[in-house]
């Protein structure tokens, strides 16, 4: 695992395509149970190389039910995000995550870590990528139950989508604490 993650940390993939410096941010052990895929670090994420570091990670660890202590601890969460730098600017928000992360380093990242029990897809790219259904990113958090085992679905907890949460109370009213359940049971065995 250490010489995989030396080899994305050196990863320059898309390079000329990144309005910054290319900055992998990834975090995972081989022991670790539960693994967040994401969308793309933001720019303090990128400043700071710390995944969720910014409002959007509070708004997670607060949906999970964790303490920042639990969350950056890599034997109960790898932060796997489908693209690993910062992709860019766009008009509401930033740019998708760079297409060329998820296929060159998820499969080796898995291979590496026998002992996930949940995958959390935070947004469309990452349900998108691992579901392959054409449901909505609302009918999937909604119908969270058919993915489990395995998989379970959300929203992505940045400010910005705050709209999205006050369409859907429901989200957080009755699905956060079947989350917060699943992780707490996960972490603690």
């Amino acid at each position: 695992m250490k010489n995989l993650l030396n080899d994305i940390e050196k990863c320059i993939i898309c390079k000329a395509h990144l309005p910054l410096r290319p900055r992998p941010v990834v975090t995972a052990d081989v022991s670790s149970k539960i693994v967040i895929i994401g969308q793309a670090p933001g720019t303090r994420v990128h400043q700071s190389g710390i995944p969720w570091n910014d409002q959007s990670g509070k708004k997670l660890r607060q949906w999970l039910g964790v303490t920042d202590e639990q969350f950056y601890n890599t034997k109960n969460f790898a932060i796997i995000p489908m693209g690993f730098c910062y992709p860019g600017k766009a008009k509401t928000g930033d740019l998708p995550p760079r297409p060329e992360c998820a296929p060159q380093w998820h499969k080796p990242l898995f291979d590496r870590m026998p002992n996930v029990e949940l995958v959390i897809l935070i947004g469309a790219y990452a349900q998108n990528y691992y579901l392959k259904d054409k449901k909505t990113l609302t009918e999937r958090v909604g119908d969270y139950k058919t993915y489990l085992p395995k998989y379970f679905p959300i929203p992505h907890p940045s400010p910005t989508n705050r709209f999205w949460r006050a369409k859907n109370p429901w989200f957080e009213e009755l699905i956060v604490s079947d989350l917060q359940e699943m992780v707490k049971e996960l972490i603690t065995n």
